[in-house]
């Protein structure tokens, strides 16, 4: 039995629960090795997936995690990003953040299934170089980026042409699905709550909100796109209106809307709690009703925490929101000219054309 034990050529190096040089779960609570082991399962599918950000793209494309899991119960998932910390560590058996040592290890590995979402030249050639049976999304190919198969190619396409793209019609998940050679059949959003934040927030919020329906307002869009922010004058009638409604509006955003949140609370005294760490906000977010937000990561967290949703659009194709029939998508009653723009073609942005009254009406 002791040569048995130490022979190499019995160790189950495919086993799910192999972790190469410390004991695997099993053999630290049940005493049992490779020789003898009711615990041993191998992976059915290795599968990466390459989605770097930003960081409401990289939690609109974890319902493909659901996908593959329904397909391939025991498969192996791997993915690479640039932030790690959004994804649900629970669903995922292993995650890389973008850097030299994360991508010499997976050159050097094997996969039944690579996919590349990113068009970076980076992702394209690490995909190029990739040792995976198949190969999805993006390449490098012929110096340039390519298409790995014909699925990626709508989304190329409309990545590249603005009068392609306006006419699009399918949504982010049907394409990224069709991307993959999958259907998409309303698979949800992935992310993890903390709960002891969420307890935390819970109990403040129900003490001041005193029974109201709470209303979260997320008052930023980023620094990328400024045409798509919504006029201050704005969030501060909308805000005292939510209060004259018997509401409990709450501001909410990250450390680029600080002090503009701390204004719009003093002119209005609506609670403001603070900026904090991406999972913090994440449970704040939870306790809303409904969440009131431009296009931004709140939109895709708000989504995944299946909240009811205003979403202010402008300079998006709007058919490639996806909201579960829990949202409503409002626009400028005049339109906009500035498709995926970062300045206004007009003197007064087309934000302003969007009144607080259907706002609000649509909140109600």
């Amino acid at each position: 039995m002791e040569k048995e034990i130490i022979d190499s050529s019995k160790i189950n190096f495919d086993c799910k629960y192999f972790r190469g040089n410390i004991p695997c779960r099993p053999n630290k609570l049940k005493n049992v090795s490779c020789i003898a082991c009711d615990y041993y399962k191998s992976f059915s599918k290795s599968i990466l997936i390459i989605k770097l950000g930003a960081i409401g793209d990289v939690i609109r494309t974890t319902p493909l995690i659901t996908k593959y899991r329904n397909l391939y119960p025991d498969c192996k998932i791997t993915w690479l990003t640039e932030f790690p910390d959004i994804l649900p560590k629970y669903a995922i058996d292993k995650i890389y953040k973008i850097n030299a040592v994360s991508l010499y290890i997976l050159s050097n590995e094997k996969f039944d299934i690579a996919i590349n979402l990113d068009k970076e030249t980076e992702t394209c050639m690490l995909l190029s170089n990739l040792n995976a049976n198949k190969k999805y999304g993006f390449i490098w190919k012929n110096n340039h980026i390519d298409i790995a198969d014909k699925n990626a190619k709508h989304k190329l396409i409309t990545g590249i042409f603005d009068n392609i793209s306006k006419k699009n019609t399918k949504n982010y998940m049907e394409e990224i699905f069709e991307i993959c050679n999958l259907q998409f059949d309303n698979e949800e959003y992935l992310i993890s709550i903390n709960d002891d934040f969420k307890t935390k927030w819970k109990n403040k919020i129900s003490l001041l909100s005193k029974g109201k329906k709470i209303i979260g307002l997320n008052t930023g869009c980023g620094k990328r796109w400024q045409t798509r922010l919504w006029p201050p004058e704005y969030w501060i009638e909308l805000t005292k209106e939510l209060q004259k409604n018997n509401y409990f509006p709450i501001l909410l955003g990250g450390e680029i809307e600080d002090e503009t949140n701390k204004y719009y609370s003093k002119k209005t005294n609506a609670y403001y709690p603070g900026y904090f760490s991406l999972e913090e906000f994440i449970s704040l977010s939870d306790n809303c009703d409904v969440i009131v937000t431009q296009v931004s990561m709140m939109m895709h967290i708000a989504i995944a925490l299946k909240k009811r949703l205003i979403l202010f659009n402008n300079i998006f194709n709007k058919h490639e929101f996806y909201l579960y029939n829990r949202g409503i998508i409002i626009e400028p009653d005049t339109g906009c000219d500035c498709y995926y723009g970062n300045t206004c073609k007009r003197q007064k942005r087309c934000m302003y054309d969007l009144p607080v009254s259907k706002v609000l009406d649509k909140i109600i």
